[in-house]
């Protein structure tokens, strides 16, 4: 099976299984995955924004811990594990309603105790 079919069969039973992930990102959509590496993007919606109608903090952080996870699946893991340590650093706004948000996330390492995320970056500007 090659990572990306296998990247979006994790993602279905995330979306079938998982309490979180379905509510605010159901229309997350992955488009392109490699052993290490996953993009995927997000059209950003009303309850993706805060009351600002910009792009929540929460949302970006769920992303790059989604997105953690799909990276560590790309790897051929279908438990991709728990996070212990999640640090996001907001440097804009990151989008607004109708704004679509492009991610590539890479995990560089990925062992049996421990995965590390060297990069994860979203851009709502179609810059990545």
């Amino acid at each position: 099976m090659t990572a990306l079919r296998f990247v979006k069969s994790v993602w279905e039973s995330f979306r079938a299984t998982s309490g979180l992930e379905p509510r605010i990102l159901d229309n997350l959509r992955i488009t392109a995955a490699r052993p290490g590496v996953v993009n995927f993007e997000l059209d950003i919606q009303k309850h993706h924004t805060n009351r600002l109608n910009i792009l929540h903090g929460g949302t970006i952080a769920s992303m790059v811990d989604l997105g953690g996870s799909l990276a560590v699946a790309s790897r051929g893991l279908f438990a991709t594990g728990v996070s212990t340590d999640l640090n996001v650093t907001y440097l804009s706004s990151g989008g607004k309603i109708g704004d679509k948000i492009l991610a590539e996330v890479n995990c560089d390492k990925c062992k049996f105790v421990n995965s590390r995320l060297q990069d994860v970056m979203f851009s709502p500007w179609n810059d990545l």
